[in-house]
């Protein structure tokens, strides 16, 4: 009897364990990898979190208008690791950022790429497969 419990016990926690890997999406799933956009804007917001980081620019367009885009990138240890450091990103701060467009048209995208005032760059997304 107590060796049924545990065996069904533990399988349950197995499912619960594998609940984030399930909800994990795939790049093609969610992003246009032809569909490469280019946005000059200013950080409003940075989040530095697993799995990703999002870093959120506001860009206005030629009337005025501003939108507001979310940009996913790698999770912060990856960035770390290329030497990208929270730091970086600066709200109020101007960038030029390459991205994948979302595929459901809303104003999110997969970063790949940052280019700072300064001219210098850094990777913040994988290129799009």
């Amino acid at each position: 009897m107590k060796l049924g419990f545990v065996t069904a016990f533990a399988g349950v926690a197995l499912l619960f364990a594998a609940l984030p890997a399930v909800a994990h999406h795939s790049f093609a799933a969610e992003y246009d990898s032809h569909n490469v956009i280019t946005l000059t804007g200013v950080i409003s917001k940075v989040e530095w979190t697993n799995p990703h980081t999002y870093v959120y620019v506001d860009v206005k367009d030629a009337a005025g208008k501003t939108t507001t885009w979310a940009l996913e990138g790698y999770p912060p240890n990856t960035l770390k690791r290329t030497g990208f450091a929270r730091a970086i990103l600066k709200e109020g701060d101007t960038i030029t950022v390459t991205a994948y467009k979302s595929k459901d048209g809303s104003n999110t995208g997969a970063g790949r790429e940052i280019t700072f005032s300064d001219g210098s760059k850094k990777f913040l997304g994988p290129e799009g497969r």
